[in-house]
């Protein structure tokens, strides 16, 4: 059976609306991988934008340096790390490759330094002990070129910053000595600085120390300042005895400079960078520079053990130059040997002493000495310590001297020289031996002999005569004594009795003390008496009245 539908009305029916074709259509599906691009674009442009300058730097050892790990710090701030490390082309040494903040890409000049930071002690000071927690990293000293560089080589040594105001002086020494980074500096015994930086010098001989000294400070160093080490204890023996000298606890134990400015110079300040000479010691830094030295020669017949190098060269206790020289030659003519000696010669010092008596005196130091050498003017080897041996050089007059003179064509010129003081005694020693040679032993030997016979017999005879004394004289002379000894007893006995008799308490000078007391009564009487009759005379006929 099949069901039928009525047909719908025609009318009714809705008309077909044909709808345009979009040309772009945007799926929802691709709206969240869209935006996630745009975000990691927007990131990684902020990345780049963000990112430094990458930088090489060199070392000789990668000891500490790990990539991704070892951070460059520029005053305890990173402003790096470092991205990788491998080694040289050559194998001697390590590439380092760092990247850099953009911060940092000012600080990237051609002096800007670069150094491993670990652990140490020098100077006084300990630095670099965050690294034994945190673990080592590059450190950099921020240079003032204008000229841009991203190629480095590393320091062995840290560079120390210094901050606040100041100057920094270069100092020329032969060696570092005890020196090392942060060694202190002193003015007046008063820290005023430190050492931050050495090198050696291109040519191998000597060294270079970089000096900063702190303001205020910095103004009392002038151009003729003298620098000088403190080496801790400076302990002498030379010529001039025993000499010792020391500074803080700190210089003594780890060195240090000193420094000192002559106080009737010019007192302006020394610009920075300046150069001055580092000396090894205050004695050699307070040296009156020289500015006229002559070399000469002096050539001595004997030993010159106790002789140094910078030895004094002394005229009457001022010293006017100094050895620098000591040399054996041997004459093979006559096989000897001679010992000559080069000396510097200081005549500026010999004439300023008398400069203010300088009238009549040649100008020229060469005829001066010419006319001292005629009169004996002469070089001899002096013992200056008895306890140590040194010697020096003396300048002095010999007029018995033979004659002599110099040679002024000759370089150096010869100066002349006599025996030293030991040379001339050892001289008179030899000819008192060769005289002593020179005695007859045996011929006095044999007058000796004689002679000891006869002193024999003479004592012989006067111990004879001494035996015929004791025999006859001297009983004699036993009994004159026993007499004198008894007349001396009676004359004490004697004595002793006038002693009796005349002490205040003898019997004999009482009774005498009361006569006396009666014969003073008796006259007193009498004149009481004489006295009432001149008076009264009438009384030898009347008698003396009872009234009275």
């Amino acid at each position: 059976m099949s069901e039928e539908f009525p047909h719908p009305d025609r009318d009714s029916i809705p008309e077909a609306v044909a709808e345009p074709h979009r040309r772009h259509s945007l799926q929802l599906v691709w709206i969240v991988p869209i935006v996630a691009a745009l975000i990691g674009a927007s990131l990684a442009v902020k990345s780049y934008l963000s990112r430094g300058p990458v930088i090489t730097i060199s070392f000789h050892s990668g000891e500490g340096i790990e990539a991704g790990k070892t951070k460059i710090k520029y005053k305890d701030v990173q402003i790096g790390e470092v991205k990788s490390v491998v080694l040289g082309k050559d194998r001697s040494h390590v590439v380092v490759s760092a990247e850099m903040t953009k911060e940092a890409k000012d600080l990237l000049v051609k002096d800007t330094l670069f150094w491993v930071e670990r652990p140490r002690i020098s100077g006084g000071n300990i630095s670099g002990l965050s690294t034994l927690v945190g673990g080592s990293y590059i450190g950099m000293a921020a240079g003032t070129s204008k000229d841009r560089q991203h190629a480095f080589t590393g320091r062995e040594t840290p560079v120390v910053l210094v901050d606040g105001p100041g100057r920094q002086y270069l100092l020329h020494s032969r060696d570092l000595g005890s020196l090392d980074i942060s060694s202190p500096i002193y003015y007046r015994r008063i820290k005023v600085g430190q050492v931050v930086g050495y090198d050696l010098d291109k040519d191998g001989k000597g060294v270079t120390v970089k000096a900063f000294v702190r303001s205020p400070y910095d103004s009392f160093v002038t151009a003729n300042s003298v620098f000088w080490q403190e080496s801790g204890i400076d302990l002498s023996l030379d010529v001039s005895g025993l000499k010792l000298n020391t500074q803080s606890v700190a210089s003594m134990l780890l060195g240090g400079i000193s420094f000192q400015s002559p106080e009737d110079a010019p007192a302006q300040p020394a610009p920075p960078n300046s150069t001055f000479t580092l000396a090894v010691n205050r004695a050699e830094a307070l040296k009156r520079p020289e500015r006229v030295v002559e070399k000469y020669l002096l050539v001595f017949g004997e030993s010159v053990r106790g002789l140094a190098l910078g030895a004094p060269v002394d005229l009457l206790g001022v010293t006017v130059g100094e050895v620098t020289k000591i040399n054996l030659e041997l004459d093979p003519q006559r096989k000897r040997f001679s010992m000559p000696v080069e000396v510097q010669f200081y005549p500026e010092r010999l004439r300023a002493h008398y400069r203010h008596k300088a009238q009549g005196l040649p100008a020229d130091h060469r005829v001066l000495l010419d006319e001292l050498v005629a009169h004996g003017f002469r070089a001899q080897l002096r013992n200056a310590n008895l306890l140590t041996g040194q010697m020096y050089v003396a300048l002095s007059f010999f007029p018995d001297a033979p004659k002599a003179k110099i040679d002024w064509t000759e370089s150096p010129p010869q100066f002349p020289t006599v025996p030293g003081s030991l040379e001339r005694l050892q001289g008179k020693i030899m000819r008192i031996v060769d005289k002593i040679e020179k005695i007859p032993f045996e011929a006095v030997a044999g007058d000796a002999r004689k002679t000891l016979k006869s002193l024999d017999a003479t004592l012989k005879s006067a111990d004879r005569l001494v035996k015929q004394i004791d025999s006859s004289v001297v009983p004699e002379a036993r009994g004159v004594l026993s007499d004198a000894r008894r007349t001396l007893g009676e004359a004490r006995q004697t004595l002793a009795g006038a002693s009796n008799v005349m002490s205040s308490d003898a019997p004999v000078q009482q009774d005498l003390r009361e006569t006396l007391r009666e014969v003073a009564r008796a006259a007193q009487s009498l004149r009481a008496l004489a006295d009432y009759l001149e008076r009264h005379p009438e009384s030898l006929i009347r008698g003396k009245k009872e009234k009275e």
